[in-house]
C-alpha cells in the first residue's frame, strides 16, 4: 500500500463512498463520507485506494489494482456512462478535469519508454 513505500498524505472525501464484502457465511459493510479519508497511489504493479474512517468506529479499506485490470474498469465505465442521460456539470467536470490529467500523466509517462 501507500504507506508501505514511504508516508503517504490522505486527503478528505468530498463525498462518499460504501464498500461491501461478501463471504459465504458474513458479509462485512462500510461506509466513508465527509469525515474520512483517502488515499491513491500508483506503483509500477497497479493502483492502490486506501479509505480510512477515523471516528471511534475506525476502519480501513484497501484496494490493489494491477494496470490491465484498472484499465478493463476505465472502459467499462465508459460504456456505461454511454448509456445514461447526460451528467449535471457538479459531477462532470470533476470526473472530465481528473480524467484529462490521467490521460496527461500516461501520455508523458509512455514517452520515456521505449521497447
Amino acid at each position: 500500500m501507500a504507506g508501505e513505500q514511504g508516508e503517504s498524505m490522505t486527503r478528505p472525501i468530498t463525498d462518499g463512498a460504501e464498500v461491501s464484502i461478501d463471504f459465504p457465511d458474513k458479509v462485512y459493510i462500510g461506509s466513508f463520507v465527509r469525515d474520512a479519508s483517502f488515499d491513491a497511489t500508483a506503483d509500477v504493479e497497479g493502483v492502490h485506494l486506501q479509505l480510512v474512517r477515523g471516528s471511534a468506529d475506525r476502519r480501513v479499506a484497501r484496494l490493489h489494482l494491477h494496470y490491465y485490470l484498472l484499465a478493463d474498469i476505465l472502459a467499462e465505465l465508459a460504456g456505461s456512462l454511454r448509456t445514461l442521460p447526460p451528467m449535471d456539470e457538479a459531477h462532470c467536470q470533476p470526473l472530465l478535469a481528473s480524467a484529462e490529467a490521467l490521460a496527461k500523466a500516461l501520455r508523458r509517462r509512455g514517452r520515456g519508454r521505449r521497447g
